[in-house]
C-alpha cells in the first residue's frame, strides 16, 4: 500500500461573474422589500378595497406567469445578458411609473407591466447561472444567489418601512432607483469575453421543452416546483400571517412568524448547497418537501381551540421555523437540478422559463384555493392540504434518478 497521501479534491472557485449577479440580486431583493409593506396602503390611497388592493399584489405574479414563455424565447435567441439588463430597465421604468400614477388603472398597469421585466431578468439570471457556474458547484451556487434574495427581501421591508415616512411614492422612486444602479454594474461586471462566442463559433443548440420533458428529472422539477411555489411564495405569505393573527391578534406576530420562517431558510442555505453537490440533488428535494409538508400539514393546529395562547403561538413559531429549514433544502437543490437538465452545452431558456411558470403557478393558485378550504372548513384543513400538496411534490422524486454529475461537461 502506498504510503503517499491522496490530495483531498479541491472545491472549485465560484467565478466572479456569479457574484456580480449575487450582488445585483441582493439588490433586487431590497428593493422589492422595500415597496411590498406599502403597495397595499398606496392602492387604498385611490379609494378602492381590500381586494382591489389585492389584486394589484397579484397583477404582478400574474403578468410574470404569463410573460414567461415569451422570456425563454428572448434568452435563446438574444442572449441572457441583454434580457437580463432589460428586465431590470423595464422594472426601474415601472416603479418609476408607479410611483406617479394618478389612479388607480394606472397603479395596476404599471405594476402589471413590472412582472413582464421581472420575468425577464429572473429567466435569464437562471440562464446565466446554468452557463456560468461550474457542474460540481451548482448547489452552491444555488444557495448563494438564494440567500441573497432572502436577505435581501428580510432587509428590504424595514427600509421600506422608513421611507413611507416621506410619502407613499417615495419606496418606489427608490427602488427604481437601485434598478438602474444594479443594472449599470451588471452591464460593466459581465461585459467580459466569457459571455462573448468565440469567433467562428457555433450558437449554442437550444434545449427544446420536448428534449427536457423526456427527462425524468425534468418531470419531477415541474411538479415539485409546483409545489414549492404554491407552499412558499404562495400560502406562506398569504394564508400564513392570517393564521397568525387567528392565534394572537397583535401587528407584530404576522411579520415575526414570517421573519422566523425566513431565519430557518437563510441559516439552512448556509450549508445545504454544500450538500446539494456532495449528496445529491434528489435527496435533499425529498427530505425538504417532506419537512415542509409535515410542517405545513401541522401548523394549523395552532389554532385549536383546546391549546392556550402562549402554546398556540409557541406551535406556529417552531413550525414556521421548521417549514423555513425544509424550504432552505429545497430550493438549491432544484435550481441545481434543472441546471443539470440543461447543462453547459445548450441554451434553455424555454425550459427554464417553464420552470419558473410552475413556481408561478403554484403560487397564485395556491392561496385562492387554500383560502376558499380556510374560509369553508377552516385553517386546520386548509394547511393540512397545503402539506398534502408538498407530499404530493416529493412523489415523482421516488422514481428520478439522481442528476448530480449528468451534463458535468
Amino acid at each position: 500500500m502506498s504510503d503517499i497521501p491522496t490530495a483531498a479534491p479541491v472545491r472549485p472557485r465560484i467565478p466572479r461573474e456569479i457574484w456580480i449577479l449575487v450582488g445585483a440580486a441582493f439588490v433586487i431583493a431590497i428593493g422589492f422589500g422595500i415597496v411590498s409593506p406599502v403597495l397595499p396602503a398606496y392602492a387604498r390611497s385611490f379609494d378602492v378595497g381590500v381586494a382591489a388592493a389585492s389584486v394589484i399584489v397579484s397583477a404582478f405574479a400574474f403578468f410574470r406567469l404569463v410573460f414567461a414563455p415569451a422570456g425563454g424565447l428572448l434568452v435563446s435567441r438574444l442572449g441572457e445578458r441583454p434580457v437580463y439588463l432589460a428586465g431590470l430597465l423595464v422594472v426601474a421604468a415601472s416603479s418609476f411609473a408607479t410611483a406617479f400614477a394618478q389612479s388607480y388603472g394606472q397603479l395596476l398597469l404599471f405594476r402589471g407591466l413590472g412582472g413582464i421585466g421581472s420575468t425577464m431578468f429572473t429567466v435569464s439570471a437562471m440562464a446565466l447561472l446554468v452557463r456560468l457556474a461550474p457542474p460540481v458547484a451548482r448547489g452552491r451556487v444555488s444557495s448563494a444567489y438564494g440567500s441573497a434574495f432572502l436577505i435581501g427581501g428580510m432587509v428590504g421591508p424595514l427600509l421600506g418601512g422608513a421611507l413611507a415616512g416621506f410619502g407613499l411614492r417615495a419606496p418606489f422612486i427608490v427602488y427604481g432607483v437601485a434598478l438602474v444602479l444594479a443594472a449599470l454594474v451588471v452591464g460593466i461586471g459581465l461585459g467580459g469575453a466569457r459571455l462573448r462566442p468565440e469567433p467562428g463559433a457555433a450558437a449554442r443548440p437550444a434545449l427544446t421543452l420536448r428534449e427536457a420533458l423526456t427527462s425524468p428529472v425534468y418531470r419531477a422539477v415541474l411538479v415539485s416546483g409546483m409545489a414549492n411555489g404554491w407552499t412558499n411564495f404562495g400560502v406562506r405569505m398569504a394564508l400564513l400571517p392570517l393564521l397568525a393573527a387567528a392565534v394572537l391578534d397583535e401587528p407584530w406576530v404576522a411579520g415575526a412568524v414570517l421573519a422566523v420562517g425566513a431565519v430557518g431558510t437563510a441559516g439552512t442555505l448556509q450549508f445545504s448547497g454544500r450538500w446539494v453537490d456532495r449528496v445529491g440533488r434528489r435527496p435533499l428535494v425529498i427530505a425538504g418537501l417532506a419537512v415542509m409538508g409535515v410542517s405545513f400539514g401541522l401548523i394549523g393546529l395552532a389554532q385549536s381551540p383546546g391549546l392556550s395562547t402562549e402554546t398556540g403561538l409557541a406551535v406556529l413559531f417552531a413550525l414556521s421555523v421548521t417549514s423555513g429549514i425544509g424550504a432552505g433544502l429545497v430550493n438549491p437543490a432544484q435550481q441545481a437540478a434543472v441546471a443539470d437538465v440543461v447543462g453547459h452545452e445548450r441554451s434553455g431558456g424555454t425550459v427554464l422559463s417553464t420552470f419558473q411558470m410552475s413556481q408561478d403557478g403554484g403560487a397564485i393558485v395556491g392561496p385562492i384555493l387554500v383560502g376558499v378550504v380556510a374560509d369553508t372548513v377552516g385553517f386546520g384543513v386548509a394547511f393540512a392540504v397545503t402539506g398534502v400538496i408538498c407530499v404530493i411534490g416529493l412523489i415523482p422524486w421516488l422514481r428520478a434518478p439522481e442528476p448530480l454529475g449528468v451534463n458535468s461537461e
